[in-house]
């Protein structure tokens, strides 16, 4: 066993405040439950409840994950927004499948979300882009996500000049912002127990309605 390894069964797991869930208290709506448990999160001081875990597949077949920021969930689906520059915009395109996944540590709480993505109306894109902080919106103007800068300076003087523009500018909007909207076809809510006899519940849609069940752990 390695040092790494060694010190990492010493760490303790499942040590929040872990409530007890009666599974089918769960709305029969998955979206309508992960909103319930986001706001358990909010209520109880969880930080970044929003925070989202986004995994695509590029044309290789590559798998590639990373974390933004969930912005909705409505009509059924979870929002997030991208520079349709990035990875996961051009892994999108290519291939709408997708899975989401965020994790709620104070409440021994994950839920892991698959499905399809499509872009939202012009309309959504454009508004959700000017909710965004003046500091937000020259951020996401100042480059290309993903190419190479020269220096740390060279960053800072591209959002400086981005910023300036957004000042001059308050109305405008990236025409590479995208936001994606995920339609699930799975979606599963998972609470920890110290016991490890954890509540995992399954929601799968068979084309006409959502079938859920208790999974083993």
């Amino acid at each position: 066993m390695s040092s790494i390894a060694a010190r990492l069964r010493t760490l303790p797991a499942l040590t929040g405040d872990l409530p007890e869930v009666d599974p089918f208290s769960l709305s029969a709506d998955p979206a309508t439950a992960f909103v319930d448990w986001l706001e358990a999160a909010i209520d109880v001081g969880v930080p970044e409840p929003h925070a989202l875990g986004v995994s695509t597949v590029d044309a290789d077949g590559q798998p590639r994950s990373r974390v933004v920021l969930l912005t909705d969930v409505v009509d059924g689906c979870w929002r997030f927004a991208t520079d349709g520059r990035s990875q996961k915009a051009l892994d999108l395109m290519a291939d709408p499948r997708c899975a989401l996944t965020v994790y709620w540590q104070p409440l021994g709480r994950q839920v892991r979300i698959v499905g399809r993505a499509e872009q939202v109306p012009e309309a959504d894109r454009r508004a959700d882009f000017l909710a965004r902080s003046p500091s937000a919106r020259a951020s996401l103007l100042a480059g290309v996500p993903g190419q190479p800068l020269a220096s740390v300076e060279d960053m800072q003087a591209q959002v400086r000049r981005a910023r300036d523009r957004v000042d001059r500018e308050p109305g405008l909007v990236a025409e590479d912002w995208q936001v994606w909207a995920v339609r699930a076809e799975e979606v599963e809510f998972w609470q920890g127990v110290s016991d490890r006899a954890h509540m995992r519940l399954l929601y799968r849609w068979d084309g006409v309605r959502w079938d859920r069940r208790l999974i083993s752990p």
